[in-house]
């Protein structure tokens, strides 16, 4: 009588690292770290440096969140790679610290939103809605912390150019749920895309964000209007043209605060 055949090996060797499957916030790290440069007005060997620290510490949060849900089960590929990437990011971000002081702020809100991202984990909350923003929150961070990481300085608009990248990403985690719970989350979709653009008029009463910059977030309102005109072929549309479609907004959202925040060019120049 043969021997039952061993079990499958599941997972992947410890050695291969692992990288999060969230393309979409690559495509929201990216922007926002490059609205960061152009409010920067230019390009920095610490520049660099931000944009591989947020990096790392994005790439960090995968594998620990993995294993968070995994409880009391150790992966050890998720934890050496974990580890890696959080040694990397906090390696980078204390040395800018010592150059810039000012960074302590950011680390303070990025720690704190990692903090209550992980009880979302734990308590298996990590897809509400308000913990959503708060990650999209986090990951806008990268904004700031890239203009203050080149320059050294802070001032009020760059906490304005915060809130504005993370009330355009936020408007996503309204419209792809439309394709899953549809009519009933158009309610809380108008009210979001309503209140945000109240909240970014309000920024500019305060002097916190130029009207130029505001006029980015025209890309979410633009995709949230194309989405209401096509209600139908957004619910069947392949996922893949929702990840177009996003995308199209995000880089149009950053073509237009990047033309506001640049400086101009002289004529002749």
């Amino acid at each position: 009588m043969s021997k039952p055949a061993p079990p499958p090996r599941s997972g992947k060797p410890w050695y291969l690292p692992t990288f999060s499957p969230e393309h979409g916030v690559y495509v929201m790290l990216l922007v926002a770290f490059l609205t960061g440069v152009a409010a920067a007005q230019r390009w920095t060997w610490t520049t660099t440096l931000a944009l591989v620290c947020a990096f790392s510490a994005f790439q960090a949060e995968h594998p620990l969140t993995l294993q968070m849900k995994q409880r009391r089960r150790w992966q050890p590929r998720l934890l050496v790679w974990g580890s890696f990437y959080s040694a990397l990011a906090l390696g980078i971000a204390f040395y800018l610290y010592w150059q810039v002081p000012l960074l302590l702020w950011i680390y303070l809100g990025a720690i704190a939103i990692f903090a209550i991202d992980s009880i979302a984990v734990f308590y298996r909350q990590r897809k509400a809605i308000w913990n959503e923003l708060l990650t999209f929150a986090g990951v806008c961070l990268v904004a700031p912390l890239t203009a203050i990481a080149t320059t050294a300085t802070a001032d009020v608009s760059l906490l304005g150019l915060w809130l504005l990248n993370t009330l355009f990403f936020g408007s996503a985690i309204f419209t792809v749920k439309l394709r899953k719970l549809q009519d009933t989350s158009w309610p809380a979709a108008v009210v979001y895309h309503a209140l945000a653009g109240l909240l970014i008029a309000g920024l500019c009463w305060l002097g916190w964000l130029g009207g130029w910059v505001a006029i980015a977030f025209s890309g979410a309102i633009l995709k949230f209007g194309l989405i209401a005109w096509q209600r139908d072929w957004y619910k069947t549309t392949a996922i893949q043209n929702v990840a177009l479609l996003e995308t199209g907004a995000a880089f149009l959202f950053l073509g237009l605060s990047a033309i506001a925040l640049l400086p101009p060019h002289p004529a002749g120049g």
